[in-house]
């Protein structure tokens, strides 16, 4: 069991013949990922050459459109590698087509594009990971988007991330448990995917015991998380709020990362955490070590 990804995700890549699309084929092919193909308007009808898991030589298919790609090959997981500017076009072409699962990796999406399309997701059947976010990985089964494949296997702990660097560095850190699914949902203000889908969806799942989630400053997404914690999830959860250096009022880094007063805070969020029983650690390397000491009494 997984969350949203696994073996038999067949998967295609929204610009597929850029430099970013072309280099993470790869590594996803490397990963055991099955892609099937790709999708560029101008390059229609052509192919790329790759190789997969075990070396073999692979042709994937290059098509006009995303209804194109479904119909011919099944696809039903599509990661965009598509330029800021050019991003509300290719998701919304791929909502349409009702693709069941986009991954959104491109940054610097424009806020009101993403809202737009976060509206416009409202009562389709997709569901959107992203934007400026490194994907989902289900470790050994398959990979749909930038996580690196090779930092942990298959194991009981759900991870939810904001970051993508924290994402790594927790599956890293846990390498020796491995994870069911690790998802990075997104540093933007506005993101198809919350920690509270996450959260609902590792409680459903089987094979996830302890689940980690890490939260930074800006916003209330981790208040928010709590208060669904208290009512819904009955695993152990283990969080991180990346932030607690920040100076007030600056961004930092990601979009959505500003703190107005005391609202969004570390320690805010850290107390609401706490408040309905999740362990909190103040560095990455705690919260392991929190989550380690779960996984061992289990």
């Amino acid at each position: 069991m997984s969350i949203y990804l696994n073996k038999d995700s067949k998967i295609i890549v929204q610009g597929i013949t850029g430099g970013m699309g072309a280099k993470h084929t790869a590594l996803m092919l490397d990963s055991g990922a099955q892609i099937v193909g790709g999708v560029n308007a101008r390059k229609a009808g052509t192919t790329v050459s790759h190789k997969d898991a075990s070396g073999a030589d692979v042709e994937l298919p290059v098509f006009g459109t995303v209804s194109e790609a479904i119909k011919e090959t099944g696809a039903n997981v599509s990661v965009l590698f598509v330029p800021p500017a050019f991003t509300k076009d290719a998701a919304i072409e791929a909502i349409d087509a009702e693709m069941p699962l986009i991954v959104v990796i491109t940054e610097g999406v424009p806020v009101q594009d993403t809202a737009e399309v976060w509206s416009y997701l409202q009562g389709k059947s997709t569901r959107m990971i992203g934007p400026n976010c490194p994907g989902i990985i289900t470790p050994g089964e398959s990979l749909a988007g930038i996580t690196p494949h090779t930092i942990a296997g298959k194991g009981p702990v759900g991870l939810v991330s904001k970051s993508g660097t924290l994402t790594y560095q927790m599956m890293y850190e846990l390498r020796d448990f491995g994870f069911s699914t690790a998802i990075g949902i997104g540093g933007d203000p506005i993101v198809g995917t919350t920690h509270i889908d996450a959260l609902q969806a590792f409680e459903e799942d089987p094979e996830t015991k302890v689940i980690v989630m890490i939260g930074e400053i800006g916003g209330d997404a981790e208040e928010r998380a709590a208060d669904y914690i208290k009512a819904n999830i009955t695993k152990p959860v283990v969080g991180y709020v990346a932030g607690f250096t920040a100076p007030e009022g600056k961004t930092m880094g990601h979009a959505g990362a500003i703190v107005s007063g005391s609202a969004g805070t570390a320690q805010a969020k850290k107390d609401a955490l706490e408040a309905v029983g999740v362990k909190v650690g103040k560095t990455p390397s705690e919260t392991a070590a929190l989550a380690r000491e779960i996984l061992q009494s289990l």
